[in-house]
């Protein structure tokens, strides 16, 4: 009887400690899916300190002697993109709105604080004015390595555009 009852109370155990790790995973991916919003809503915002935030301190945007690295690269980006867009607007251009969509995402956990975030992307130019069309301005692939900091998920490196 006591062999029984130890059987049970250990299986119960692992079977808590099983629903416990799945709640985890799924509190982990909801918080990387509002990762991913932030990241999207900082971009579109034009937002250099929102999207600074999302990365690691080291955060990297992009692969190769083009990526931009380290927080204050990763705002000087968004400002860059801002002012172009400020400049091309007082020259009289139209400036529509942008929107960066993530699509067919998927989280590959790594370990209890590395993930990888596979997804398809598209940037999307809403209609300039009256009688004039959104259009998709680039489409692609993206591979990004989050990491788990202080209980937070955040982007370490961004690629969107992997080799593999």
């Amino acid at each position: 009887m006591l062999k029984l009852r130890s059987l049970l109370i250990g299986s119960s155990f692992l079977l808590f400690a099983a629903t416990s790790a799945i709640a985890d995973e799924a509190s982990d991916r909801e918080e990387i899916n509002e990762l991913m919003w932030r990241y999207a809503r900082a971009l579109d915002s034009f937002n250099p300190e929102a999207y600074a935030a999302v990365y690691t301190k080291d955060g990297q945007f992009g692969s190769g002697n083009t990526a931009a690295q380290g927080e204050q690269a990763l705002k000087d980006m968004i400002v860059g993109v801002k002012t172009g867009r400020e400049e091309r607007a007082a020259k009289g251009e139209a400036v529509p709105p942008m929107f960066h969509m993530t699509t067919d995402s998927w989280v590959e956990f790594i370990d209890a604080t590395h993930a990888r975030h596979h997804s398809y992307w598209m940037t999307v130019f809403g209609a300039a004015g009256p009688g004039t069309m959104p259009s998709v301005a680039a489409a692609g692939r993206g591979v990004d390595d989050l990491v788990k900091v202080d209980g937070k998920w955040l982007i370490q490196i961004r690629n969107v555009a992997p080799q593999d």
